[in-house]
Order: C-alpha cells, then structure tokens, then sequence
C-alpha cells in the first residue's frame, strides 16, 4: 500500500470512526495510530470507488454485491468450523470489504446517504446502550452477573429500542430455512406462544420446522447441528471413493455393495 493512502486515511482519522454521541464520554476515543490499517482499508475502497479508480467497483450497487456478503459469510463461517486461522483471518477481511463497500455505496445515495462514520457510530451507541452495567450509563441498571442473564437483559433492551409490535418483527427471512425456522421458535416461545400451535403436520416442511424448533427450544442450533451431518457425511463420501479408488474401481462407478464396502467405518 502507497504512502499516499496511508497518510490520507490517517488525516481523516478525525472525521473516520467516531464513536456516536452519548450523553457522557463512556468510551476513549481508539488512537488512530494503534489500528491504522482499517483507516487505510477505508482509504482504498474510497479510492476503488472513486473517479479514477476501478471499473468494476465503480459499476457495483448493493443488490449487485448481496451474492458476495453472503458467500464470504459462509466462507468465514466454514473457517471458523475448521479451526483454520489463517483463513479466518483472511475471511474477516473479505467480510470487512463487504462492510466497507455496502458504507461507501450509501455514502452515495442521494436521498438518504449515510457513510462508515455513521455505521460505526451506531454500533458504537447501541453497544454502550445494552450494556449500561459495562459503561455506566444508567445507574439504576440492574448487575448482571452471568452470560444468561446477559442474553436476557439484551433482549429486553433491543426490543425497548425497537418498540416491535410483533414478536416476529425483525427475524430476517433471507437467512437459510432452518436457522429461520428456530428463530421464529425461539422469538415466539419468549413471546409465551404455545408449542402446540408451532407448524405441524404430515408435510416435510412442517416436520422439518418441528424438528428444528425442538433442537432451539432444548437449547440446540439446529443449523450447526445439520451442518455438521452433512459435512460428515460428505467427508464419508469423499472417503469411500479415496478408498475404492485405492483398490482399483473406479470411484464414478460404484454399486451398493462396492458403495458399502469401503465406507469409512463409524468412529468408536
């Protein structure tokens, strides 16, 4: 990376990254010479975005680049699974382009723009809100003393913020089905729905629901748990043909009894 970017990134340290307003300083402002790469990585996808720079980053909208948030997403996450560190950190910062990138795009819009200050200002303000016993910003806050209570306490303070009108309001329905299927549990047995009117029937989606929300509802993610099945299962796969490959069949070619013989015995 040039100097140039370097130096510029660093002269905007006071405009870039400001935490959002609060009543008192609760946080100290992060020295912009402790983590000068993110104010570079803002600097580049400035430069990227700009006249001048790169054809297609010029041509990109937020619809254009939902296929990229969502496969580095899952690239991190398949990361994560692995224990793999060095693609962890790799995929962090594909993960981080794509939030630099959406902030950029939206510091273009002409009817409402907003840039990366704002987006971290906001996180910044909601951070501190939902931990009032952290930063002292409410000082008849109850303590909390466990994790658990934690998890409550946010969501107490999430719904307070979003003055929801539905128990549902706010689940993404983008994300994959069984994660969303134990979310709307979830959010609904908070809500005291009782699980005899969850979805059921004979239907392989009411069965699949079912079975989703048993796993959240007995404190089980349903979503992690089918991931690794499958992965399992693909590994098994990728075994048997290793292994009837080794003994001279072709591995597109198995029946069920060669398809039986090598499978990878279960672990004891």
């Amino acid at each position: 990376m040039g100097p140039g970017v370097a130096s510029g990134a660093r002269r905007g340290a006071d405009r870039r990254w400001a935490p959002a307003a609060v009543s008192e300083p609760v946080v100290t402002r992060a020295d912009p010479a402790v983590h000068p790469a993110l104010l570079d990585a803002v600097a580049v996808m400035d430069r990227l975005r700009s006249p001048g720079g790169c054809p297609w980053d010029a041509e990109q909208t937020h619809e254009s680049l939902l296929q990229y948030l969502v496969e580095e997403c899952y690239e991190l996450y398949q990361a994560v699974e692995d224990g793999d560190r060095a693609a962890m950190r790799e995929e962090l910062g594909d993960v981080l382009l794509q939030v630099l990138f959406h902030a950029r795009l939206a510091e273009e819009d002409p009817q409402a723009p907003f840039g990366i200050d704002d987006v971290a200002g906001d996180l910044v303000a909601k951070l501190v809100g939902r931990h009032p016993h952290v930063f002292g910003t409410d000082p008849a806050a109850e303590r909390v003393e466990t994790a658990e209570h934690q998890n409550r306490r946010w969501e107490e303070l999430k719904r307070s913020e979003k003055r929801r009108g539905s128990s549902v309001d706010g689940v993404a329905h983008a994300q994959p089905a069984v994660a969303l299927a134990a979310k709307l549990a979830s959010r609904t047995a908070r809500a005291g729905l009782p699980a005899d009117l969850l979805p059921s029937g004979p239907g392989v989606g009411e069965r699949l629901f079912a079975l989703a929300a048993e796993a959240k509802l007995a404190g089980i993610d349903p979503e992690a748990e089918l991931r690794t099945a499958a992965r399992r299962f693909a590994e098994d796969v990728l075994a048997a043909e290793r292994s009837a490959s080794a003994a001279g069949l072709d591995p597109h070619t198995l029946d069920a009894d060669a398809w039986r013989a090598h499978w990878p015995a279960p672990p004891a």
